[in-house]
């Protein structure tokens, strides 16, 4: 006999979509450990929409996986609160389950129970519909499904993980380092997958500490640090990843200083004495102006990706 979640209503992302509420809406989310004095996750306000692919990075120790077992209400928060589809993670998980795709840090499958089995039980747990999107997941991943999956590698352990995620067709997915173990063949097949969950409206949460990666997949990244969300910055579209980064050897030390000061330009560091790095804030003749009246001897330019935005917050420290 197999046990279903309880699902009174039915709800569509699309209503998440059309009346643009958050599916995923943190409030003030925090989260203290019994026995200590400090918060692992304070005050994260953090809100994914439909469609959208959300970046959550950060290095081990940051806070990502304490914030998802908080949503996925594994441990439930300290202070704050927290909605998935409009529902209290807290008061409607159990009907959340249904509608979540879910994939922890560290994939546990039962050792003895090999990968079909699992994937038949979960399918009918989860209230599938779709037999032939799973059929085509496994065929996409190569998934080996009949071998007990405690003789398996960790690649074919987060392959199933992966699977058990997405083969219910969720409106939300919250995906803890879902490409670790993956070789680069599987982490395209991956992609592929994730890409067919948002155009079909999915709210996608994915935590890594892949930069280039998060780069790649999502539409938003925020970095958490010490338990707090401390920048999010769009990724695609006109945004400042893309805008051209100027690296400026300057005549003189007063120079520096000044151009800290400058219209149209972001002060992003300093090499030595007389070389900076800047990034252009709005049009890009107003930020040619803008140099234009500083004493220049040498004049580069690059692109601002994801790693200079992430040490530019975190550094040598964390």
């Amino acid at each position: 006999m197999v046990t279903r979640y309880p699902c009174k209503v039915k709800w569509s992302v699309l209503d998440y979509t059309i009346g643009m509420n958050a599916v995923i809406d943190c409030q003030k989310l925090s989260k203290r450990y019994r026995g200590t004095d400090f918060f692992a996750l304070k005050d994260l306000d953090l809100k994914v929409e439909a469609g959208e692919v959300y970046g959550f990075i950060g290095p081990n120790g940051a806070g990502k996986s304490t914030a998802i077992r908080t949503l996925m209400n594994f441990i439930q928060p300290t202070e704050g609160t927290a909605t998935i589809l409009g529902k209290d993670i807290v008061n409607d998980s159990v009907e959340l389950k249904r509608h979540v795709g879910y994939l922890s840090g560290d994939v546990a499958l039962y050792k003895k129970t090999t990968g079909r089995e699992l994937l038949d039980y979960l399918f009918k747990l989860q209230g599938a519909t779709d037999p032939a999107y799973r059929h085509k997941l496994e065929k996409r991943f190569h998934a080996d499904l009949d071998k007990p999956t405690g003789s398996l590698s960790k690649g074919n352990r987060q392959k199933i993980g992966i699977l058990q995620a997405f083969m219910h067709q969720p409106e939300v997915l919250i995906l803890d380092e879902p490409t670790s173990g993956l070789d680069p063949l599987m982490q395209e097949a991956f992609y592929d997958t994730m890409s067919e969950a948002r155009r079909r409206g999915a709210a996608l949460l994915i935590s890594s500490h892949n930069l280039a990666e998060a780069q790649r997949i999502s539409d938003r990244v925020g970095i958490i640090k010490q338990g707090r969300l401390i920048h999010e910055q769009a990724i695609s579209g006109n945004t400042g990843l893309g805008k051209p980064v100027f690296r400026l050897v300057l005549g003189s030390i007063g120079e520096v200083a000044k151009l800290k000061k400058a219209p149209h330009l972001k002060f992003l560091s300093k090499e030595g004495d007389v070389t900076v790095l800047v990034q252009a804030t709005g049009k890009l003749p107003s930020a040619l102006q803008s140099i234009a009246g500083f004493d220049v001897r040498e004049l580069t330019t690059q692109q601002l990706n994801l790693e200079d935005e992430f040490l530019e917050f975190y550094g040598s420290a964390t």
